[in-house]
């Protein structure tokens, strides 16, 4: 789609969304707002970017007479050469998933006791990290270590209006993550590495994937948990096997077995998803294989390590020793890494094609 095409459908859109009729459809509403968002900077951009190449051949034009012109003249190429850049980089097309939110996935890999201590370190990081940024998190589902970490975490993660959903920066986060340190239950003193694995996918709607509920195998159990109260006393877990592609999802987390039921069936709708973008696009099937199969601490991100206080991103080269900080939500330098990569490579196939 080129720009004038953009530009028309901005303008369509903004004439639905001051229609009243449409807001009585909350999801086309949604839809509506979220679609004027993404193009509100383009159409922004190109507006400032026309308004000062006017400017421009005016001021040139009043140079020859007036010497202040033929300053301003040069502050507004250097203007119009910085909006265009801008412009070019909006016009990159979009993952269609930015604007999603996202199920995110942490389990404990290799390294036993370790691996689901820092696995709960993962976890804490992320939920620090969304706090920051103003999203919302709900843990959905998570199976406890007996030292405090997990075997096995799963946290809805939302962007609350914001522009950009959640995926637009935490779909970066899925692989291997490895971790040196000195683990809690090392006499020795020894320093251990160990490896967690994160999986991103994009939330979906329910516009977005159909389930047939003959598809759906549910099995109930009795859930399970480190002692005491936490462990319930009825059957309210969960088990769903979707019997066309074989995804199985399991939530012991809620009370109810409805709500284990409604959690379960929000996982597979976004891994179900994931897998239909991947067919449909080889794009999205490379990105997602980079994310972790298993959790093998040579297939690795990013590491950690603690005695360094550093932190390596290893797909960018990203090197930082500020590792106290990005456990306690500081990863916006880690992600801007990875982000702008991103960009740089969506540039050089635009450039290319």
């Amino acid at each position: 789609m080129n720009l004038d095409d953009l530009i028309s459908e901005y303008a369509d859109i903004e004439g639905r969304l001051a229609d009243p009729s449409v807001h009585a459809d909350q999801s086309l509403a949604r839809r509506l707002g979220k679609r004027y968002a993404e193009l509100r900077p383009i159409v922004e951009t190109y507006r400032e970017l026309s308004a000062t190449e006017d400017d421009l051949a005016a001021a040139r034009e009043l140079a020859g007479e007036d010497e202040t012109f033929a300053a301003e003249a040069a502050d507004l190429d250097k203007r119009r050469e910085d909006l265009e850049e801008r412009l070019r980089r909006l016009l990159v097309p979009r993952d269609p998933n930015d604007g999603k939110d996202v199920i995110l996935e942490i389990k404990a890999g290799e390294g036993g006791e370790e691996s689901a201590l820092f696995a709960g370190d993962l976890l804490r990081m992320y939920l620090r990290y969304a706090e920051r940024v103003g999203w919302k998190t709900e843990v959905i589902d998570a199976h406890p270590s007996d030292l405090g970490g997990y075997k096995d975490v799963t946290v809805a993660v939302k962007a609350r209006g914001q522009e950009d959903g959640a995926w637009t920066r935490l779909k970066y986060e899925g692989g291997v993550h490895r971790v040196q340190r000195v683990p809690v239950t090392e006499s020795q003193g020894r320093i251990h590495t160990s490896a967690a694995g994160v999986l991103v996918t994009p939330e979906a709607e329910d516009v977005d994937v159909q389930i047939d509920p003959n598809d759906l195998r549910i099995d109930v159990y009795r859930s399970s948990g480190p002692g005491g109260q936490s462990v319930n006393t009825t059957d309210s877990a969960v088990r769903i096997t979707h019997v066309p592609t074989g995804v199985v999802v399991s939530c012991q987390n809620e009370k109810s077995q409805l709500q284990n039921k409604e959690q379960a069936l929000r996982i597979l709708r976004s891994r179900l998803l994931a897998m239909a973008q991947e067919e449909a696009d080889a794009a999205a099937a490379a990105e997602r294989k980079s994310q972790v199969r298993t959790v093998d601490r040579s297939e690795r991100v990013r590491t950690y390590n603690y005695p360094e206080n550093r932190i390596s991103d290893h797909r960018v080269g990203f090197k930082a020793y500020n590792l106290d900080q990005v456990l306690d939500g500081d990863l916006h330098n880690v992600t801007q890494a990875l982000v702008d990569a991103d960009m740089e490579r969506r540039l050089a196939e635009a450039q290319g094609s």
